[in-house]
């Protein structure tokens, strides 16, 4: 049976692309080899499903894995186009790989997300009313369109070869300059500096205050779904992939989130409340102050009835700040050079 250590060694002794994917395919059935290949040793090496003693071995190989194949990829030209209701996209690199779904470029204003198994095309589905939704509900409230991704067409697609369809969103590309929170993570291990990541969780308040004006709970609120612009101090929320409406189980989970004790049940926005403030907790670690961490437990009791709304946490977060640090201040951010 093979391991991940052996999973992440054969990816360790590749020296180039080719190593693991074979040679750069101008075919589309050598195209589809190398992308089966890469799915199946990032699914082996993916530190969601490393056991507690890999998750280092397997966070190191899936980095490189993604490297490898990113290269693979600008060697290999796009074949596979796409048509969509209002347009024609080129499937182009790869731009990032989600819980259920691969992100690829296609040209420089658009990003074509593909669910890996038919399994997840209802959670496609979810992601496409949401966003829609979401969209109605920021025509009215300018403040909003910033802090969302942007359905710009979907994609019912049936693969000719194997009959299986593919449920497809396009999304705007306006990403140049955002970073996740996974990657400030990595750059700051042993946590933010809480007055950094006041501003990003501000904004996230208002992420989460849009969603529920908009009837939807994200029920992924992960560092790898939160995006910022360091300089711009801008978030976007992503990976609307599990968004559910209130009332209703989550449309599904991730393993490596603490969910509340409703998920299974009847989620609500004050489910999105309780992420929320767990991951304030992850991204500060030790340096949360003692009145941080009690305004944060009061975000996340068992009962989502008590846990305040995402609207009247914003005067409430600025005025826990305004105790902590006083008057505030524009802080410049920056990842350490190399992130």
């Amino acid at each position: 049976m093979t391991t991940v250590r052996d999973t992440a060694e054969t990816i360790r002794a590749a020296r180039r692309p080719e190593d693991l994917f074979g040679s750069a395919a101008t075919d589309s059935a050598g195209r589809q080899a190398g992308r089966r290949r890469y799915h199946r040793l990032a699914a082996a090496v993916h530190p969601d499903r490393a056991g507690a003693g890999e998750a280092a071995v397997a966070g190191d190989a899936f980095i490189r894995l993604v490297q490898l194949y990113r290269q693979w990829l600008a060697v290999a030209p796009a074949t596979i186009e796409l048509a969509g209701k209002y347009g024609s996209y080129a499937v182009g690199e790869l731009h990032a790989r989600g819980s259920v779904a691969d992100l690829y470029r296609s040209g420089t204003d658009s990003i074509v997300k593909i669910p890996r198994r038919t399994q997840a095309n209802r959670l496609l589905a979810g992601e496409r009313n949401a966003l829609r939704d979401i969209a109605a509900v920021a025509a009215e409230h300018a403040w909003l369109r910033p802090y969302f991704p942007e359905l710009i067409d979907t994609v019912d697609h049936r693969d000719a070869a194997t009959g299986e369809h593919r449920a497809i969103n396009v999304l705007g590309a306006h990403t140049t300059g955002f970073v996740t929170l996974e990657q400030v993570r990595a750059a700051y291990p042993n946590g933010l500096d809480p007055r950094d990541y006041a501003w990003m969780h501000r904004r996230l308040l208002r992420c989460l205050a849009g969603a529920a004006l908009a009837g939807w709970v994200h029920t992924a609120i992960s560092p790898a779904n939160v995006l910022i612009h360091p300089r711009q101090h801008g978030v976007v929320l992503a990976g609307w992939s599990f968004a559910t409406r209130p009332g209703a189980p989550a449309a599904a989970t991730l393993g490596a989130l603490d969910y509340p004790p409703e998920i299974r049940d009847a989620v609500s926005p004050a489910t999105d409340v309780h992420l929320a403030h767990g991951l304030l907790l992850t991204m500060l670690g030790d340096r949360a102050p003692a009145p941080m961490r009690t305004f944060a437990a009061g975000c996340r009791g068992s009962d989502p009835r008590l846990r305040p709304d995402a609207a009247d946490l914003l005067g409430e977060f600025d005025d826990l700040l305004d105790r902590l640090y006083g008057q505030r201040r524009f802080r410049p951010f920056e990842l350490p050079k190399g992130q």
